[in-house]
């Protein structure tokens, strides 16, 4: 059996509202996040050259706009530089970690709610980062859940000999490498995504997953995590 390829994009920078775990928020991409969208797409071409691989015809995205907007950036640009990109295919797999009814509070408001309910502890300091933390509340996923879902998604998707894309949310796709044997699970809060810049792996013949192309952002000492 050929090996399956996969490459995904964490979508391009977007008009996030302040204070909020990214989630799963409706805003659209800035021209900054749309200019990042091409040159990652630029990107992926020269490697799939470099390579020798085949993209497939699909693009899979999250239904946020953020991601739905990055595969039309990616899949135009690809098309121009001669690749057959023909559907951009929307998937719930794919989404960022769900906070269930919490979903686009605050912080400080998803905390204050949780304090104002007796049913629930006040969440441990550092829960928007911490991968197995699950807020209690209905519909809400861990980072570790949201990766099992994506990893999921990515093993059912392959198509042997050729390179399936995908384009979704830096958390849940590390998370996701982490359920793949790729990342330890300390890399996760070390490692980051670059903006719409591709990372490939690879699901070898003897089902062992490796990394094959696409650097990950190292995180600064104590900054706070984005995604």
């Amino acid at each position: 059996m050929a090996e399956c390829y996969h490459a995904f994009f964490r979508h391009g920078d977007y008009a996030q509202r302040k204070g909020v775990p990214s989630a799963r928020q409706p805003w659209a991409l800035t021209e900054a996040g749309k200019a990042q969208a091409r040159e990652g797409a630029t990107v992926l071409d020269g490697t799939v050259k470099e390579l020798g691989l085949r993209p497939s015809a699909i693009i899979y995205c999250s239904h946020q706009l953020r991601a739905w907007q990055t595969a039309q950036v990616v899949a135009e640009t690809l098309r121009d530089l001669g690749h057959d990109i023909t559907e951009i295919r929307e998937t719930a797999e794919l989404a960022e970690r769900g906070l269930g009814s919490a979903a686009n509070l605050t912080v400080t408001e998803i905390e204050a709610a949780l304090e104002a309910d007796p049913r629930f502890e006040t969440p441990p300091q550092g829960w928007k980062s911490d991968s197995d933390y699950r807020l209690p509340l209905e519909g809400a996923e861990s980072l570790m859940m949201a990766g099992a879902r994506v990893a999921r998604h990515l093993v059912t998707s392959g198509q042997p000999g050729k390179l399936t894309l995908h384009v979704g949310h830096g958390a849940s796709f590390r998370h996701a490498c982490h359920h793949l044997g790729i990342l330890t699970h300390e890399e996760i809060a070390r490692l980051s995504m670059f903006h719409a810049q591709p990372s490939l792996i690879c699901h070898q013949n003897d089902a062992k997953w490796r990394h094959v192309a696409g650097e990950w952002k190292i995180r600064e000492p104590g900054a706070t995590p984005r995604d």
